[in-house]
This record gives structure tokens, sequence and C-alpha cells, in this order.
């Protein structure tokens, strides 16, 4: 239940002694995974760190990538379609909890871009058209990938836009060609 729809209890608890108000604080994050991820982030960290964290970022959605070569293969065929959906859906999953820790919105669209561009260049097959519904439903949630990013692409600030060019470029040219947007 929300905190909000209890006024008397958010009351009582803002009332608590400091001390007592420290120790309930310590014991709810330690509870929260990722609140306490966010907290070490905006507590502990700073620049460097988080220039630190995009570059494990992005090494790892390339070794993610490089070991989907192994389990997805540029042949339409139905487990390929499977494979490389679950593929792009794991590397969102990284990038979308590397958002929720740092709110670091260039990164995010980075990689974001770096992920559609992966999967185009190494697996260009799958992306042709094809009866078999696995490679509709690739191509549905590639669609809607596409347009989220292409979504945040437009809300930064248009130096980091600038930066971003070259590959937003790439990814669009690819999705036109195969009438994916």
């Amino acid at each position: 239940m929300s905190l909000h729809k209890q006024p008397e209890l958010k009351e009582a608890v803002l009332n608590l002694p400091q001390k007592e108000k420290d120790k309930l604080l310590v014991r709810l994050v330690g509870k929260d995974k990722m609140l306490m991820k966010q907290l070490h982030f905006q507590l502990l960290e700073d620049q460097i760190d988080l220039e630190d964290r995009i570059e494990k970022l992005k090494e790892g959605l390339a070794t993610l990538f490089a070991k989907g070569r192994n389990s997805v293969k540029n042949i339409p065929v139905y487990s390929n379609y499977k494979e490389l959906q679950s593929l792009i859906r794991q590397a969102s999953g990284i990038v979308n909890e590397h958002e929720k820790i740092t709110k670091d919105k260039y990164s995010e669209v980075d990689c974001r871009i770096y992920i559609l561009n992966e999967a185009f260049r190494r697996f260009p097959r799958l992306f042709e058209k094809s009866g078999v519904h696995s490679a509709s439903k690739l191509h549905d949630y590639v669609r809607a990938r596409i347009k989220t990013t292409i979504n945040k692409f437009d809300k930064l600030h248009e130096d980091l836009q600038f930066d971003l060019q070259k590959d937003m470029e790439e990814m669009m040219n690819f999705a036109m060609e195969y009438s994916l947007v």
C-alpha cells in the first residue's frame, strides 16, 4: 500500500525522532536492491565513475552480442528469430537498469542505438520479410524499440543529437530499407 494513501502513517513517520528515522531508512534501503544501486550512484560516485559505468556497459553489450553470435545464426528460421529477440530484450534490460541507476539519457540513447545497429549488422537476413510468426514478433518488437529510441533521441539536446547522428542515421537507413519504420 502506498504511503500517500495513509496520511496519518506518513505524518507519524515524519514525527519520529531523527535516530529512529535513520534506522528505518537504512533497513528499508537494504530491502530494495535497485534503490541501493541508485543511492550508491547518487551519493558515492562522480562523473569519472559514470564514464567507467558507461564503458563497462558498452563492453557488456559487445560481449553479449559476441556470445549471441554462437546461439543466433543469420539464417531465417524460427529459432533464430526467437533467439535474436531474446538477445535484444536482454541487452535492453541491461540498458534499462543503467538508466534507472544513473538517469543518464545520452548513454541510454547511445546504447539503444548500438543494440539495434548490432542486431542489424550481424543478422540482416532476420529482418527480411518472412511468413514465420516468430519473424513478425521480432519485427514488431524491433519496431517498438526503434520508436522508443527515436523518441528518446528527439528529447536530447541538439549538441548531443549531433554526436549520435551518424549511428542514428545508420539505424534509420536499415530500418527504412527493411520496412521497420
